[in-house]
């Protein structure tokens, strides 16, 4: 089930990616595939990325996901 449901997240990224990037589809599903191996590194640039330094983040980037854990 785990298997199953972490591959569908997945090929939805991917498809996600093809479309919003214009690229092949081999490109798109490596894209995707590093996101997901990278999860916590890919979430603490975005925290960085789009947080305000005047104010400070309501929630912390350790209890954040990109996905659900099970």
């Amino acid at each position: 089930m785990i298997h199953t449901t972490r591959l569908s997240y997945l090929m939805k990224l991917s498809w996600e990616i093809q479309r919003k990037k214009q690229s092949t589809r081999s490109k798109a599903l490596q894209a995707a595939w590093a996101i997901t191996i990278n999860e916590d590194i890919t979430i603490f640039y975005l925290v960085k990325r789009y947080s305000n330094e005047r104010h400070p983040n309501k929630v912390q980037p350790n209890n954040l996901a990109l996905f659900s854990h099970y």
